[in-house]
């Protein structure tokens, strides 16, 4: 049994219970390989706070590239995040939205890995 801390120690709070879930019965090898695989598609919940606070002042939507949401980025880019109102409910969501997407990148990585 491998220690999340040990081969993930940026992660903090619900995201290391979740990822201490995934790697639980991975054998040390296969948590290496799922922590390089996983620091390599995460996405840091300060990077999107700040690529919204951006929206406010040069383009709107960044953030939501960022996790894949091309059709919200596009919506966002062209509408000034929803006249400001989205890119303001991103900026105070911006933790769920992270961690909802490093959730589906963890979930992808373990089925390659088992």
């Amino acid at each position: 049994m491998t220690n999340v801390l040990e081969i993930l120690p940026e992660l903090m709070g619900e995201e290391q219970a979740y990822i201490a879930g995934v790697i639980r019965e991975m054998d040390e090898n296969k948590a290496r390989q799922f922590a390089n695989a996983y620091r390599s598609r995460r996405r840091d919940p300060q990077t999107l706070l700040l690529t919204a606070i951006l929206g406010f002042v040069l383009i709107a939507g960044v953030q939501r590239f960022l996790v894949d949401q091309i059709g919200m980025g596009i919506l966002y880019l062209l509408t000034g995040g929803l006249c400001f109102i989205g890119t303001i409910i991103d900026m105070v969501n911006y933790k769920k939205i992270a961690f909802e997407y490093n959730m589906k990148q963890a979930q992808e990585i373990s089925q390659v890995i088992i």
